[in-house]
């Protein structure tokens, strides 16, 4: 048997390569991976829509020697076998490049370590016209005339990774400018998003600043955990091969309770109801959310639910973990421990969504409306025993007191229950607190009260409770004006 050496066609292998599979968003978020792997604490993104357009990251890493950097611009410059360090955002060895001709046709990485500078090239229409893995090498003057390259010589240490022609990026844009400047505004939210644990102050971990065109990108927690209405439940850790997965779940708060700013940001475009699920982060650097890996289904009763999974670079064999790290299925026995936590949160979830404004623990609350399950499903019934529907019947007679209970069955046959399922499900906000609720509650308390003798113990009892009953606990500001007035 003999040996053959047969490498691959350079020009043909780099362009196909550039079909992997990298959006502008992955793109960044991969060359950003080695920034803060190589520990920067400040990482400038600029870019130019006119002229010749371009992208450029500049970091404040330690940056590279000559030797260490021509291998970095090496594809597969590192055994994804090989063990990484524990903060190692790498894998195969081939993001820096992989991630940039996606984008460009040249990259340039330059890098600034113990103050000397170098600089290789990787053009893609050297190599076709080369027809072999030619790389360039820049010498100093070549790197003064590249656009941030005074920005790189003054940190101490770091490393720029510059995109020119960029064919791909742009291709098909009738209006280039505009395009790239679009294609950056989506790429700040998701920097935000991906990048939110090291952008924010976590633990003994340092904060990381990162900055856009000079304006800093503000971390973006999908969890709102610093909401006072998001319910954080137990963490729960289980070991994997010797090695630690941690599970922290959310529930978040229900929309009444968030500004319209928070909704839009948690739910984004798709809403609510499509980013509920687990949210996959290795070395706490977000991977891939909005899924439950088909453990369950996205429903209704689950949209407010989010999980936080934390897993170590150690375990990416079993994760298989794409080259874009966008991509990660969890093995069969970290689906087990997970199966356990979504049956746990969607009940949580549930109570959240079903019983807004109603603490469901607290059974002295007097309901408006009474769940009924029986054979045929759920309904809901008017609550008779209602104070205010009580004392209301109570001053019937016995036709009037009939009339109300036929005007209540229509209402309860008539209950627009598939409408309401789709409303909430399209996350459109509810008014229960309009002006007009307002200005109903307290024109229904004057009718039941006016009536009553000013030393009635049925109206001082009824003020007593008033907090208690529905849907008078839904405005306590409201309702403790409502008992002094009528108290006075």
């Amino acid at each position: 048997m003999i040996e053959v050496q047969h490498p691959p066609h350079a020009a043909s292998l780099l362009e196909s390569m550039r079909s992997i599979g990298y959006t502008l968003d992955s793109a960044l978020a991969d060359l950003i991976d080695n920034s803060i792997s190589a520990h920067a604490r400040e990482i400038h993104i600029e870019f130019r829509p006119f002229d010749n357009p371009y992208i450029a990251i500049i970091d404040d890493g330690r940056g590279m020697s000559y030797e260490v950097l021509q291998n970095a611009m090496r594809h597969g410059s590192k055994n994804p076998l090989l063990e990484r360090g524990e903060d190692d955002m790498g894998r195969y060895g081939l993001g820096l490049k992989t991630a940039s001709i996606s984008q460009c046709r040249r990259m340039t990485v330059i890098s600034k370590k113990d103050a000397d500078i170098n600089a290789f090239c990787w053009d893609l229409d050297v190599v076709i016209e080369k027809g072999a893995w030619v790389m360039l090498q820049l010498e100093i003057s070549d790197c003064e005339a590249l656009p941030h390259f005074s920005q790189l010589v003054t940190k101490k240490s770091g490393t720029m990774v510059l995109w020119q022609e960029l064919d791909k990026l742009l291709v098909g844009e009738a209006n280039p400018e505009n395009a790239l400047g679009a294609k950056m505004l989506a790429a700040r939210e998701h920097l935000a998003l991906v990048f939110h644990r090291f952008l924010a102050k976590e633990g003994s971990k340092p904060k990381i600043s990162m900055v856009l065109n000079g304006s800093s990108i503000v971390p973006f927690d999908p969890f709102l955990v610093n909401h006072k209405a998001t319910q954080p439940l137990d963490e729960e850790k289980f070991s994997v091969e010797g090695k630690k997965v941690v599970v922290k779940p959310y529930i978040l708060p229900h929309i009444s309770k968030l500004s319209g700013n928070d909704a839009q940001l948690i739910g984004g475009n798709e809403g609510f109801r499509s980013q509920q699920g687990f949210y996959i982060y290795r070395n706490r650097r977000l991977i891939i959310w909005g899924t439950w890996f088909r453990l369950a289904r996205k429903d209704e009763l689950s949209k407010l639910a989010r999980v936080r999974v934390d897993i170590p670079n150690a375990l990416d064999h079993l994760w298989t973990l794409d080259i874009k790290k966008s991509a990660a299925h969890p093995p069969e026995l970290v689906r087990l421990n997970l199966k356990r936590t979504v049956e746990k949160i969607r009940s949580v979830s549930g109570r959240t969504i079903a019983f807004r404004g109603r603490n469901t623990s607290d059974s002295d609350i007097a309901p408006a409306w009474n769940e009924v399950l029986d054979r045929s499903g759920i309904r809901f019934d008017v609550n008779r025993n209602h104070p205010l529907i009580s004392e209301f019947s109570k001053s019937l007679d016995k036709d009037g007191r009939a009339r109300l209970n036929l005007v209540l069955g229509v209402i309860e046959s008539s209950f627009p229950a598939d409408a309401l399922y789709s409303r909430m499900a399209s996350d459109i906000r509810p008014d229960f607190a309009s002006d007009s609720a307002v200005e109903n509650i307290n024109e229904m308390i004057s009718n039941i009260l006016i009536n009553m003798p000013v030393d009635s113990p049925t109206k001082k009892q009824l003020l007593m409770s008033l907090h208690l009953i529905e849907p008078f606990n839904l405005y306590p500001e409201l309702t403790k004006q409502i008992i002094e007035e009528y108290n006075s």
